[in-house]
């Protein structure tokens, strides 16, 4: 007889999210493919994502999809979620998902003052946000958001979410990391405003409740809602959402408190503490503070930073050991799932030889 490693063990695990029940731990983590001509998945995308849930993927989540509003993205061949014919082909991507036996949400998503002038899909649109500063600080030709402009990207993200329900998503993430929109209204660099939606760290988080609560009452109670969050930003890792764990609390305290269900803590590994004095993890910190669930990311399955050039497959030992004392619930894969489409059910089947290793420079052509 075979017995179970910790790893089997640990990951096979169910686990319930209000009305959600995942048959297992393993997340796919949020990646921009740029697949999508015209905003629409087609037959590919739907592909791309049953393989994964067809290997064992209890959770996907999905790349970043641009909510309803002229400023949101500046990428034409990244999913839209609005418009009659990107959402039936969201809808047939979830059918495709459910059919080989995975749950799936979409991650919605605003880039704010990342966006560069004259892109597309939207070309006179211009890049906005909280005080129409880039993530180095400086003017980057947007501007400040008005309260109509934060009316509509408010009602954007909750017509998406209404929307995932509604052709048969299993919850939604609102994308609240890396210093996009969301994030750069939390993050005190980006966030000069002397209105209600600036200030200290709990005054700053107004938008993104007003989000979750706009979201929330648009969908059903149970509908699970996950926030995705991160200290560091797109091109400067050691950016710092918060310093101490009070600091993460004044946080993280008033979105658990407006609907959030779970805290997906993006970090590159996920076996670096948040804080000195403690083990835990940015996740851990984010389950001890909220009392809500918690998704690790970072480095799962990877022997090195890819950015590097290249990696090869790690062993789970010390991911295993934090999620058996509960430091987090789900766990994240993102590029290790690239290089391999079956790593999940290698994992979950106990045999974690022969995973394909991943180089960075191929990393938009795996299917």
């Amino acid at each position: 007889m075979t017995v179970p490693s910790p790893a089997v063990r640990a990951l096979s695990r169910p686990f319930s999210l209000g009305r959600l029940t995942v048959p297992n731990r393993i997340t796919m983590s949020p990646m921009t493919r740029s697949f999508s001509p015209g905003g629409v998945p087609g037959e590919n995308v739907a592909a791309y994502y049953a393989r994964r849930a067809a290997a064992g993927v209890g959770l996907i989540i999905t790349e970043g999809t641009y909510v309803d509003h002229p400023s949101a993205g500046q990428d034409a061949a990244v999913p839209h979620f609005h418009g009659e014919e990107q959402l039936a082909g969201w809808s047939r991507v979830a059918g495709a998902v459910h059919a080989a036996g995975g749950r799936i949400v979409p991650q919605l998503w605003h880039i704010g003052m990342v966006r560069e002038p004259g892109q597309p899909p939207f070309p006179d649109a211009p890049a906005m946000g909280p005080s129409g500063l880039t993530l180095t600080g400086t003017e980057g030709g947007g501007r400040a958001m008005t309260r109509t402009d934060i009316d509509d990207v408010i009602g954007a993200f909750a017509q998406a979410a209404a929307d995932a329900e509604r052709i048969g998503f299993d919850g939604v993430e609102l994308h609240g990391a890396h210093g996009y929109l969301i994030d750069q209204f939390l993050w005190s660099y980006t966030n000069h405003r002397t209105d209600e939606y600036g200030g200290d760290a709990v005054e700053r988080t107004r938008f993104a409740v007003e989000v979750v609560e706009a979201v929330r009452e648009r969908v059903s109670s149970d509908f699970p809602v996950i926030f995705r969050f991160s200290q560091w930003k797109a091109g400067d890792y050691g950016a710092r959402l918060a310093d101490t764990p009070d600091e993460l609390q004044a946080v993280l305290a008033p979105l658990a408190d407006a609907g959030v269900s779970a805290f997906h803590a993006s970090t590159r590994r996920y076996w670096k503490t948040a804080f000195d004095g403690s083990d835990l993890n940015l996740a851990g910190w984010a389950k001890k503070l909220t009392g809500k669930a918690a998704i690790t990311v970072g480095s799962v399955g990877l022997d090195a930073d890819v950015l590097q050039g290249s990696a090869g497959p790690a062993g789970l030992d010390p991911l295993v050991e934090r999620l058996e004392r509960d430091e987090f619930d789900l766990v994240a894969v993102g590029r290790a799932l690239l290089a391999d489409p079956e790593w999940a059910r290698k994992v979950l089947d106990g045999r974690p030889d022969g995973f394909a290793p991943f180089t960075h420079e191929a990393e938009k052509t795996l299917f």
